[in-house]
């Protein structure tokens, strides 16, 4: 049960030096009290103001959402409050921090109390303002470092592009949101053709830096809904949204064929590169996301057994094909 507003008792000199804000208004929007702390960030003195209609004095003010607020607190007889989180200001005041505080103007907390008169009836509603500046700054800084620590999670060390485990949880997410709603969606797994031969004639670093090449191009060439990660070595990942089996064997023949004119620059030599291709597609009845990558991986086998340099599709022919199969790709 809630305490029923008290009337507000406090010598002046506190109300009026405290570093807060305080403002009250009446039923009719009209500032009845206006402090040091709101004159000083304001702008206006309490003389320029009081006896003057809120809105009319500031009408940047949000006066729907400010409106209601005030008029809750008549109503309901009760306090209220908000908070920067909720809404960011409720004056244009400046802040402490202008070059690295990243907002635009003060964050606030409003705390809105009803102040009764001497019957007792409610009358008017004292506004506190609560700088929170530092505090949402703060709290910001922690949240976008927290975001970039859990985004560097998710990228191979490498390649910079996703890794596998994002890879497998996005998957995941596509499959149980198309086996739910509806839809279609394709997966792809390519492989870098002779990529031992790479490293033995080129070195690691070569090697590493066709990696990297290879991914960020190939990254370039997908549509931003599309997600690509490296599954592992020199084998990746690709994920395409909304895309049926023809329309991903249209975007994997034009990336093998986009990798194999364009050799990757080391060191002033040119390394010439191709891949090989599996590609799948989901179907109301795939039983799970791990038959995806197990379809995708028989087709890219397929093509790597076949000639690299070649994109494949599944089918259920290539289970039947499905021998001892090496653990490694060359």
């Amino acid at each position: 049960m809630s305490e029923s507003p008290q009337n507000i008792h406090l010598p002046d000199s506190i109300v009026k030096w405290v570093n807060v804000g305080i403002f009250v208004v009446d039923r009719g929007m009209k500032i009845t009290l206006w402090n040091n702390f709101m004159a000083n960030h304001s702008g206006r003195g309490a003389d320029t103001v009081i006896g003057r209609n809120l809105f009319d004095c500031f009408p940047e003010l949000p006066k729907t959402w400010l409106s209601k607020k005030i008029q809750s607190v008549f109503i309901l007889k009760n306090f209220a409050f908000t908070s920067w989180e909720q809404r960011p200001y409720l004056f244009h005041f400046p802040h402490n921090r202008p070059i690295t505080g990243s907002v635009d103007f003060m964050l606030q907390n409003c705390t809105f109390m009803p102040v009764k008169n001497e019957t007792g009836e409610i009358d008017s509603v004292c506004i506190t303002l609560f700088d929170a500046t530092d505090t949402g700054i703060s709290q910001t800084e922690l949240k976008n470092a927290m975001d970039r620590l859990s985004e560097d999670s998710n990228r191979d060390g490498l390649t910079g592009i996703y890794n596998r485990r994002y890879l497998e949880q996005h998957l995941l997410t596509e499959f149980d949101r198309s086996k739910r709603y509806g839809g279609h969606f394709s997966f792809m797994l390519f492989d870098l053709d002779h990529f031992k031969k790479v490293n033995d004639t080129y070195g690691h670093l070569a090697g590493d830096a066709v990696l990297c090449a290879v991914s960020q191009h190939i990254n370039s060439l997908l549509r931003t809904v599309d997600v690509l990660g490296r599954y592992g070595g020199e084998e990746f990942g690709v994920i395409l949204p909304s895309t049926n089996l023809e329309g991903a064997i249209v975007v994997a023949e034009k990336l093998k064929q986009i990798v194999a004119q364009t050799p990757v620059m080391h060191k002033e030599t040119a390394i010439p590169i191709t891949v090989s291709i599996g590609v799948t597609e989901f179907k109301a009845e795939t039983p799970n996301y791990e038959h995806l990558i197990h379809c995708a991986d028989l087709a890219l086998y397929f093509s790597k057994e076949n000639g690299r340099n070649r994109v494949t599709r599944y089918t259920d022919e290539l289970e039947s094909k499905n021998n001892l199969r090496p653990t490694l790709f060359t």
